[in-house]
């Protein structure tokens, strides 16, 4: 079960607002504008205050929505609140551009914050290095971004040992003192992190941030070895996001959760932030939940 302490811990991940993820084929699979803002009123009830987004979540629709939200509450919540969103996904990037371009984050960035109705961004991350823009290229721009007071904080995604180490050696004074945190999947099924990026990030003063906690839904139990999933579960509608884990040592690990759940009275997703909560060097979990019953499912609010 969640504790009081882990709210802060926390983050109320957007991806599904207007589509799942980036995709532009699950643009249809989304939270309506209507689900999403009751979703978020939702999480404010419960005390949350950090939100992550991104630029190409929902083809800008996340944003928007978020920003709409924001501008809806009163001022003082919008001042202890934490917004996160993301740049340098192909999806957003126009053919003959590079995703991480000095020109195209500052285009996305000045996007970004337009949709987002604010006039700095607390956290802004590289959603994934795009691998041919030089990286001192992208830094720069990202140092423009923190000297022009467009950005409060600097994060990478998706990101190795190795990006994480040349992002430290290559960032100048400047955005070196504002590279802040990592964001990576984690979960009981995709833990290699915690071997070295985990510890290095805690070793170098960096937050490390868990996506994808539960595994795309995996690790609720609600998808079963050799049988069909659900209609409209994530499985059914994007089985590529889903293909790792489904492997019988995956379904092993699911089935010891189940149990370990059951004999501690606990719900598999419960379980299942827990042991991303407890792991050494986290600092932080996304939630992505698409009804509001499944936040008493991870163990936030009465069931």
């Amino acid at each position: 079960m969640l504790t009081e302490r882990d709210l802060d811990r926390i983050v109320f991940g957007c991806g599904n607002f207007g589509g799942i993820g980036s995709a532009p084929n699950l643009r249809s699979a989304g939270d309506s504008e209507e689900q999403a803002l009751q979703l978020l009123d939702h999480a404010r009830r419960l005390g949350l205050r950090r939100f992550d987004t991104a630029n190409t979540y929902g083809g800008g629709t996340s944003e928007k929505v978020l920003g709409k939200w924001l501008r809806s509450q009163g001022v003082s919540y919008r001042q202890g609140v934490q917004i996160a969103t993301k740049v340098g996904n192909p999806h957003g990037c126009p053919p003959g551009e590079t995703p991480l371009s000095r020109a195209q984050i500052a285009h996305h960035l000045d996007m970004s914050l337009r949709r987002l109705g604010v006039e700095r961004i607390d956290l802004y991350y590289i959603h994934e290095l795009d691998r041919v823009t030089p990286l001192e290229e992208t830094l720069d721009a990202m140092t423009r971004a923190v000297e022009a007071g467009k950005i409060a904080r600097f994060g990478v995604s998706n990101a190795s040992l190795s990006d994480v180490v040349a992002v430290k050696a290559l960032a100048g004074t400047g955005l070196a003192a504002r590279f802040e945190y990592v964001q990576n999947e984690y979960n009981l099924l995709a833990a290699a992190d915690a071997q070295a990026l985990i510890p290095y990030c805690a070793a170098h003063g960096l937050r490390y941030t868990a996506f994808s906690p539960l595994a795309g839904g995996m690790l609720t139990g609600k998808y079963r070895h050799g049988v069909a999933p659900p209609p409209g579960s994530r499985l059914a509608q994007a089985p590529e996001a889903c293909a790792a884990y489904l492997s019988e040592d995956s379904f092993d690990a699911i089935e010891l959760l189940k149990r370990s759940a059951d004999a501690a009275h606990q719900t598999m997703a419960g379980a299942a932030l827990r042991f991303v909560l407890d792991t050494p060097g986290v600092d932080g979990l996304i939630i992505a939940p698409r009804r509001i019953e499944h936040f008493a499912d991870l163990g936030l609010g009465p069931r």
